[in-house]
């Protein structure tokens, strides 16, 4: 396993460098890296509806949208984040427990007692303090997580516009009472810079094999390439926002599920689908099929039963998505 070290933190960079790493190299690897303060949403997100625009705009907050699926998370110099990528997609799509289960060790050695929860969270006493996504790209699968260290919990508040779904199925009323800092349970006190060293030699020392690797000045050509193409730009971050006529949206094992659909003389004009969900092959040939539908039922049926939902939509299955449409 390649070990990737590396000091940036422009969080657009960020992100190209995950991809320029996933798309190159053929090698397991693994990195921690930080980010300046920011708002991640997930691919599938609808950036609108995920984070607070006022305050964004007030604090000049980038926003950036992942290449995985799942949750917007808050970062800043009080947090940062681990990316695992592995050639073995097949095996390790949706498999959290594999790429939890160092940190959750590392974590255990320092006394602290943390827990794969839900989906996709770690929790130290029920309460989170890592979001964790995937994505799949041939025979890779790219798992990274936030890390709550020393984060502004007041200034996560405000950023995020949380789901009044996501609090009620966790019987909570704020994003406040649902997360928590691992510095609050160390035995000793440790900075965010020594509990990183920490982490990166413990997951180091308990891998075969390992080879640390920094990226080149060829590499950066590249990667800088693609956050300018891609990563820092509005469209990729904040996209077209259309306007609809119906909203629905549905919670279900495999996460929240939401549905914009403009619907004009009984035909679908225009549909986008958004959640917290994971996904192997993306919406975008759901959305597609549905266009130009009868706003019916038994249509929609016909238009996506020979889909395989759960490739689209991780743990979502057709009667489930058909809820959420009508």
């Amino acid at each position: 396993m390649i070990f990737v070290e590396h000091n940036n933190t422009n969080p657009y960079r960020n992100h190209a460098i995950e991809e320029f790493l996933m798309s190159t190299l053929n090698e397991d690897c693994f990195m921690l890296w930080k980010n300046e303060k920011c708002i991640l949403i997930g691919r599938n997100q609808n950036a609108y509806n995920e984070i607070n625009l006022n305050y964004v705009k007030e604090h000049a907050i980038p926003v950036v949208r992942r290449i995985t699926g799942g949750g917007a998370v808050f970062n800043d110099a009080g947090n940062f984040n681990f990316t695992f990528i592995s050639c073995r997609a097949d095996e390790n799509f949706a498999d959290f427990n594999k790429f939890t289960a160092p940190i959750l060790a590392a974590l255990k050695k320092l006394g602290i007692q943390a827990e794969l929860s839900g989906r996709n969270d770690l929790t130290i006493e029920g309460k989170k303090f890592s979001g964790n996504a995937q994505c799949k790209y041939k025979n890779k699968v790219l798992h990274h997580g936030t890390l709550l260290f020393a984060a502004d919990v007041s200034e996560l508040a405000n950023a995020l516009t949380v789901n009044d779904i996501k609090l009620d199925s966790k019987g909570i009323k704020s994003v406040k009472s649902r997360v928590v800092n691992i510095s609050d349970f160390l035995a000793f006190p440790m900075s965010i810079d020594e509990f990183r060293e920490y982490l990166f030699n413990e997951v180091l020392s308990n891998t075969e094999n390992a080879e640390r690797y920094s990226i080149t000045d060829e590499d950066w050509r590249e990667i800088d390439r693609i956050t300018e193409a891609k990563y820092a730009t509005w469209q990729w971050n904040f996209g077209t926002s259309p306007q609809f006529n119906l909203k629905r949206e549905k919670r279900f094992a495999g996460g929240i599920v939401q549905a914009y659909l403009e619907v004009y003389k009984g035909r679908i004009q225009d549909v986008r689908i958004y959640g917290d969900f994971f996904s192997e092959k993306g919406v975008s040939q759901l959305e597609a099929a549905l266009k130009g539908l009868e706003y019916n039922y038994a249509v929609l049926y016909t238009a996506l039963q020979d889909f395989t939902m759960d490739e689209h939509i991780k743990n979502v299955t057709l009667e489930n998505m058909l809820e959420v449409l009508i």
